[in-house]
């Protein structure tokens, strides 16, 4: 086994963590809920599919990309 691993499963960094003050993770995005028709969700898995993504990433790409339009 390589030194650099041995030291590495043998050392508790635990309290090394807690004093890093990196404890808690903050999100940037909160959860939200709305009401979408089938038949958007639907265009939303399409589009996402050609891209390899999710409807849910999909539509907040959209949002993202022509919000300052409104």
């Amino acid at each position: 086994m390589d030194a650099q691993v041995k030291e590495f499963e043998r050392r508790d960094l635990g309290e090394d963590i807690r004093r890093s003050g990196s404890g808690k993770m903050l999100r940037r995005s909160r959860t939200t809920s709305i009401t979408l028709d089938h038949n958007l969700i639907e265009k939303l898995r399409a589009k996402g599919v050609k891209r390899g993504l999710g409807y849910q990433t999909m539509l907040k790409m959209i949002v993202m990309e022509h919000l300052d339009e409104y």
